[in-house]
């Protein structure tokens, strides 16, 4: 199996300011919550979309000084796809590949906020996902 990115683009980029009442040396857990999704394009067998997003959002019951959202586009090209193994490995692969630049997003975001830019941990690959650790690998967003 042979895959190469294409490109990368953001697709959402958003933060908010929560205007909530602090006390002095308040810690925050930011939690963020990550989500993927990776599309196949019926046209062209070797295109294949990797959609990676992190958001940190405040409740009532956890809040948090500001809302964010990034959602960054993979764009690859796959060759010999075949097994479900080759499915998991390129996932993982198209994972690794962009969850660097959604890291980079995030603190440039934050830091152009004016705020403490945030670091979002260093994941080791295939453990971002619990899905990514299956003994068989059936992605129910990986189009067919």
């Amino acid at each position: 199996m042979k895959y190469a990115l294409r490109g990368i683009t953001a697709e959402e980029l958003s933060y908010s300011m929560n205007r909530i009442q602090i006390a002095p040396n308040t810690k925050f857990e930011l939690k963020p919550q990550f989500a993927r999704q990776i599309r196949k394009v019926k046209e062209n067998d070797n295109l294949y979309f990797l959609v990676l997003e992190v958001k940190i959002e405040g409740t009532e019951a956890e809040p948090k000084p500001f809302n964010l959202k990034c959602r960054l586009v993979g764009a690859f090209e796959a060759e010999d796809v075949v097994t479900d193994e080759d499915r998991q490995v390129l996932t993982i692969s198209m994972t690794e590949i962009v969850y660097p630049y959604l890291r980079a997003a995030v603190s440039n975001m934050t830091a152009t906020a004016f705020v403490n830019p945030i670091m979002l941990p260093v994941i080791p690959a295939g453990t971002m996902f619990p899905e990514d650790n299956a003994s068989s690998f059936e992605s129910p967003d990986m189009l067919n």
